[in-house]
């Protein structure tokens, strides 16, 4: 996933709700480029979001996702289709009150930074400046409340146990470490943005640390299985390799993960549970 936006109409009752439905917006983001959407979604807020995307170009190079930069070119498009619908300054208001979450970073250090043959230091300081780069863009097109989200764990993914924790598929801590540089880096720069961009709330969204407590107390959220995914064997089947051919868990609510590479229903709603309070008070 990548760049993710929508509106914060009502705020109500936060509990087991995941983004858009917690903040009172409606149950699921539609695709931008749904071609069904509706001009009532384009003012509820939509979903630019391209499975597979990053900041650094190179990533999108080996996935074929939608780059992060191209996601920006269908926002300006956004635009355009809200101004003539509404008019300008009604178009503006809805943006200067629109909350954007950018979630990327991920493929970034799974694809990237691999083959890039960079420390992991001096990547990730570069993937930050990427990052920050990409949230003047959003600002300039009118964003003012914007959450950045931080790397996950990325070594606790179950592919990665897979191909990277040895016969007892722990988590890569070499990986976990690479995410946290990335996110002590980007934690510390977000605020000295903010400061420099008149009118803005840029919160930091931990990504890494609710995540992890999931993984390690799986039975304090009501979870059962928090190393592999529901989905086939759930050791390494992710994508088109979900498939009816390879089946799926009896009951994918006791997984933390669907595949092995993205969390489950269930896990969303439980991470949107533990970080959707301190996002709002952030940005509010």
């Amino acid at each position: 996933m990548s760049f993710l936006v929508f509106l914060l109409i009502k705020l109500q009752r936060l509990d087991n709700k995941i983004p858009a439905e917690g903040l009172g917006v409606k149950e699921y983001l539609p695709p931008y480029l749904d071609p069904s959407i509706q001009i009532n979604d384009l003012l509820t807020g939509v979903c630019f979001a391209s499975a597979g995307s990053g900041y650094d170009p190179q990533t999108t190079n080996q996935t074929r996702a939608i780059p992060m930069l191209d996601q920006l070119d269908l926002f300006k498009e956004y635009l355009g289709k809200l101004e003539t619908n509404i008019g300008e300054e009604a178009a503006k208001e809805i943006i200067t009150n629109n909350v954007f979450l950018v979630v990327a970073s991920t493929n970034d250090m799974l694809f990237s930074l691999p083959a890039s043959g960079l420390p992991d230091d001096v990547y990730d300081s570069m993937l930050v400046n990427l990052t920050l780069s990409f949230v003047q863009e959003l600002y300039k097109l009118g964003a003012r409340k914007i959450g950045v989200f931080s790397a996950p764990p990325v070594g606790c993914l179950p592919v990665e146990r897979t191909l990277e924790g040895g016969l007892l598929r722990m988590c890569a801590e070499n990986q976990n470490q690479q995410a946290q540089i990335f996110n002590n880096m980007l934690k510390g720069q977000l605020p000295i943005l903010e400061s420099n961009l008149p009118q803005s709330r840029i919160a930091f969204v931990d990504f890494y640390n609710p995540l992890i407590s999931i993984i390690n107390n799986p039975e304090q959220y009501g979870l059962e299985v928090t190393n592999r995914g529901c989905c086939g064997t759930g050791l390494i089947e992710f994508s088109y390799t979900c498939n009816q051919l390879v089946g799926t868990c009896p009951d994918d609510s006791k997984y933390l993960f669907f595949d092995s590479g993205h969390l489950s229903e269930i896990g969303c709603y439980i991470f949107a549970n533990l970080t959707l309070p301190g996002l709002v008070e952030n940005l509010f």
